[in-house]
């Protein structure tokens, strides 16, 4: 399975010199079957216009599977070159919550905006999707739904027979709780979708220091991404949905930090463009 970090920022994008490295785009990652396209896509923020790059002048032909409906996870879906044209395929799945073209149009629909999703050109269609196992473009994904504030929220597990990664973009694990360290629970969802991936890919966009602050607004810290993923036996996680004030030599900062731990589990910060092939 290749990994494709299209978007890795949180909140809103972030653009400017100090944001370079890492990217000030939203969250989208990419997935694709070993010497294939790109066929699922992990949210659609305003990374997921880097998808058309990867696609060599193709169009997209797959599924994009959406964490939750929050602006920074959906306002690249208008913004798809290859997926807004007239040979392409687009099946979108969001967590179920009535009826997923309305509610997707409720942020995507005249005043707000000049055209409703079922008015993109090529084949879409907007799919609810509910906890547990599903079949996806020769994935299998496991859904479960995760603690974030504002609305359904899943995260995914995903495999494609080789390979496992765990997907947690929003969590807000202290909403079930303060946890072993005041960092929030290590709760049966989270860890049943890390156990024993090979990639971790975690919401980590407040420091410790700055959780008393702003963890009610509904994500995690980036010890907690950590330490979930020892406890869950995960090979390596990569941080993400970087804060959109964090700098480039704040996130090498953070990282550094977890590294000098030395966590038997690889630490990385997600970074645009960042490809990564798994197995590792």
């Amino acid at each position: 399975m290749r990994v494709v970090m299209c978007g890795v920022r949180g909140s809103t994008p972030a653009p400017g010199v100090d944001f370079v490295r890492y990217g000030g785009n939203t969250s989208c990652v990419a997935l694709a079957h070993d010497g294939a396209a790109p066929s699922l896509l992990l949210d659609a923020g305003t990374g997921l216009r880097r998808v058309t790059s990867l696609l060599d002048g193709v169009a997209f032909d797959g599924a994009i599977l959406l964490s939750h409906l929050h602006w920074d996870h959906t306002h690249g879906l208008p913004f798809f070159p290859s997926g807004d044209r007239a040979d392409a395929r687009v099946d979108v799945f969001l967590p179920a919550q009535g009826d997923p073209l309305a509610v997707l149009s409720g942020a995507m629909s005249p005043p707000h905006f000049p055209i409703t999703p079922d008015q993109l050109n090529g084949r879409w269609t907007f799919n609810s999707l509910e906890p547990g196992p599903h079949q996806i473009e020769g994935f299998s994904v496991l859904a479960a739904e995760i603690p974030h504030k504002g609305g359904r929220t899943f995260g995914y597990r995903v495999s494609d027979g080789h390979s496992t990664i765990a997907y947690l973009p929003d969590h807000c694990p202290t909403a079930l709780g303060p946890g072993p360290d005041g960092l929030g629970e290590r709760h049966p969802a989270a860890l049943s979708l890390a156990a024993d991936v090979d990639l971790l890919i975690h919401d980590a966009q407040y420091t410790d220091d700055e959780m008393p602050a702003k963890g009610h607004f509904g994500h995690a810290a980036t010890t907690y991404a950590v330490r979930l993923a020892v406890e869950a036996g995960a090979r390596r996680v990569v941080l993400f949905h970087h804060d959109p004030g964090r700098t480039d030599d704040q996130v090498d900062a953070i990282v550094t930090h977890h590294r000098a731990q030395a966590p038997p589990v690889v630490v990385d910060g997600a970074a645009e463009e960042m490809v990564i092939e798994l197995p590792l």
